[in-house]
């Protein structure tokens, strides 16, 4: 008999409610939940394939364990067996550096991949982190770090509310957003502009996005930190900075106008390829607008200066009064986060507390670049990664220079793969732990609640019960961290009974906690949930802002709105200081290396990325109804410089950096500018060992096959993936 479930999409960072449709425990179909308090019934074709990416007969059923070179089918307990006896025995003879850990980007979608990996890191006491962060985000997270105090602490963009919106390097239309979940990012970018406001976009591209502005403006990519510092430097010199209320929780502004004094609007004017007057009117819009908001994303983080460029947008937000403010960027207040403190000085964020071994490349929030992970597995000496773990993580496909890390994969003494395919990466593994469909998971959005333009909270139930056979994914991470730990064959409640434990106590000594003084083992005792996880989840509610319980969201299927964003200066602030700190040591010492690139003389033509609605990084071109039609692997070439160079539309192109050579179609068109090409990420499925029967029929090439990875944003370890030199020539 058809029935409907409820279900929170897992597929990128909007988290749109779901309504299932289905037949037994197969979905039939996925249409958008009207009644969701956040998504209100949006839905994007990602969405509406869910049913088919919970199908795909490519998705492993069993563990698979390498038995005489070739991975072969195991039970459950065979494959944690032969973990338990060879990670352990690695880590006892050459010591705990021995083991690396690389978590993907699919681990802030699911409750599994938010729970864990922080166990598993400690269970191992690794310093080996790698994760996605390094490879589009990364840059952020050390800007708010530096300037707030907590690298988790981003504004976002008050999308419903603010009168002007600068969005740089985003384009969200078809990303759906990043590090601003918004769900129907383009509804709200009409409304904006259907109530009066300006929406202005700063893109090399053409995009979708663009398309929508008021103002299109298509400086030279790379540039966006210079643009963004003549922005504030304009601001300054002709005397429209206003921090209003944020000038008694700011420090440093003297020193800032000084540091900024030389990035006039007509001495970058030049480098960004905009004119001077382009330039000034845009900081003075900015300066005029009621409320406005500047909002930059993975375009301007994975270049050479991505972290200059994450601080000046926050310093232009503080510079206009509109940080902190509604209509402005606003910091959200996640139902599982910590209950708000008193304000205060806090310990702060630093950088590089240890280095990577061979190239003595500095950590950034507790992980080293991906870049790196090959030479920490290839080079020989104390310390090399013997052992990988990987989860939810295709590092062949999405870091830079797949060949040679896919060479080093072979040279592990024993890899580790959490992942439902058997993909460029995994197929190196020695084991593979296949996690369950999305529809046979329980789902809570701990990640992404924390960036959301509009407080709320939503708790998704497994739609379908577990299929035989099948281990559910916290399960899953649970008994791998018992496997690594020699802990091997203990009940897999016990790590979540240890976390609950262990907060419930702290929260019982911390004055500050609404669980102040309590028994934890009686509070322990009365937390709802049939699971670790739920009642972990249970836990963190009750110890939230809101003193919500789990109860409170069973009752609410269709989520909870917990209201628009508020003020949070200074409660949100964990500064030494106490304040937000304009111009930190990092920050100081990098300036004058944006100030000596005025000088390049820019190269030729230079490569960026770009998005499609109906993907996400290499996750889902194994579904048939999500690749073909513009989602294609093609590059990019506007029409002048396809002429200049001989190439024609359809036809082919050899294009040449760093790294090596690629063989790639030309599409020719004048959505990219001048200079520019555009070849997207994700693609390159065509190494032999994959069970990727779709993906591997249309392969594309890897565009991270270009780099080397020497091309580092140095402050954050972020690859340079955008704005690179290349050379094309035209193949018959």
């Amino acid at each position: 008999m058809p029935r409907t479930a409820l279900r929170i999409c897992p597929l990128c960072e909007a988290t749109c409610g779901l309504t299932l449709t289905l037949d037994g425990a197969t979905v039939t179909g996925a249409r958008g939940d009207r009644e969701d308090v956040f998504s209100r019934g949006f839905i994007c074709p990602k969405g509406a394939a869910f049913g088919a990416l919970d199908s795909d007969p490519d998705r492993l059923r069993t563990p698979l364990v390498r038995r005489n070179g070739r991975l072969e089918e195991a039970t459950w307990e065979e494959a944690f067996d032969v973990i338990a006896a060879a990670v352990p025995a690695i880590v006892h003879e050459y010591g705990p550096q021995s083991v690396g850990v690389v978590l993907g980007n699919p681990n802030v979608h699911t409750m599994a991949g938010s729970l864990y990996p922080p166990l598993l890191i400690k269970a191992l006491g690794t310093r080996n982190l790698f994760t996605a962060s390094t490879l589009d985000q990364m840059p952020k997270h050390v800007s708010s770090g530096l300037l707030f105090g907590d690298p988790f602490a981003i504004p976002v963009p008050d999308l419903d509310r603010t009168d002007f919106l600068l969005l740089i390097g985003a384009n969200p239309v078809e990303s759906n957003g990043s590090l601003c979940t918004a769900p129907d990012f383009p509804g709200r970018l009409k409304a904006l502009r259907a109530r009066g406001g300006t929406l202005v976009v700063v893109d090399p591209r053409r995009t979708r996005t663009a398309r929508l502005a008021d103002r299109h403006l298509a400086p030279r990519p790379g540039s966006d930190a210079l643009l963004l510092a003549a922005l504030a430097q304009t601001l300054i010199e002709e005397k429209l900075a206003d921090p209003g209320a944020l000038a008694e929780h700011t420090e440093g502004y003297g020193e800032l106008s000084a540091a900024l004094g030389s990035f006039t609007a007509e001495a970058v004017a030049p480098a960004c390829d905009l004119t001077a007057a382009e330039i000034r009117r845009l900081a003075r819009e900015l300066a005029a607008a009621p409320t406005a908001a500047v909002y930059a994303r993975i375009g301007s983080c994975t270049v050479e200066h991505g972290t200059l460029a994450s601080w000046l947008v926050d310093v232009l937000n503080v510079l206009t009064g509109n940080l902190d403010r509604p209509g402005g960027a606003l910091f959200p207040l996640s139902a599982t986060a910590p209950a708000p403190r008193p304000a205060g000085p806090g310990k702060g964020f630093a950088l590089g507390r240890w280095s990577s071994r061979v190239t003595g490349r500095p950590e950034a929030k507790g992980e080293l670049p991906m870049s790196v992970l090959a030479e920490e597995m290839e080079t020989p000496g104390e310390g090399r990664i013997r052992v990988l773990l990987a989860v939810a993580a295709n590092p062949v496909l999405s870091a830079p220079d797949g060949d040679r890390l896919d060479r080093a994969l072979t040279g592990l003494d024993f890899m580790v793969s959490v992942d439902p395919y058997l993909n460029e990466t995994s197929r190196h593994a020695h084991v593979v732990l296949p996690p369950p469909p999305p529809a046979q998971s329980a789902h809570f959005d701990f990640a992404f609640n924390g960036f959301a333009v509009r407080n709320q909270v939503r708790w998704s139930p497994a739609a379908v019960p577990l299929e035989e056979g099948r281990m559910d994914e916290c399960e899953i991470h649970a008994r791998l961290i018992l496997a690594v730990s020699g802990l091997h064959g203990a009940p897999p409640e016990a790590v979540d009974e240890r976390v609950i434990a262990d907060t419930l106590a702290r929260a019982a000594a911390d004055p500050h906690s609404p669980l102040s003084g309590d028994d934890p083992k009686e509070r322990a005792r009365t937390l709802d949930g049939g699971s670790g996880p739920e009642r972990r989840l249970d836990m963190m509610l009750r110890l939230g802002p809101y003193g919500l319980t789990l109860e409170d969201l069973r009752q609410a299927p269709h989520g909870i709105d917990l209201g628009p964003l508020e003020p949070r200066i200074p409660g949100v602030l964990r500064t030494r200081s106490g304040r937000i700190e304009l111009l930190s040591d990092p920050i100081a010492a990098e300036l004058p290396r944006l100030r000596a690139t005025l000088a390049d003389r820019p190269a030729a033509l230079v490569l960026v990325g770009r998005r499609h609605l109906r993907s996400n990084n290499s996750w889902l071109h194994n579904v048939p109804a999500l690749v073909g039609g513009s989602n294609r692997c093609t590059l990019q070439v506007h029409p002048e410089d396809a002429g200049r160079l001989g190439l024609t539309d359809g036809g082919r192109a050899r294009i040449t950096a760093d790294g090596g050579s690629l063989e790639v179609p030309v599409e020719v068109t004048d959505t990219v500018r001048t200079g520019v090409v555009s070849l997207p990420h994700g693609w390159g499925h065509n190494r032999s060992g994959a069970r990727l029967a779709v993906a591997s029929a249309a392969p594309g090439v890897n565009v991270n096959q270009l780099l080397d990875g020497s091309r580092l944003d140095p402050l954050s370890g972020t690859a340079v993936l955008n704005g690179f030199p290349v050379e094309l020539t035209p193949l018959p």
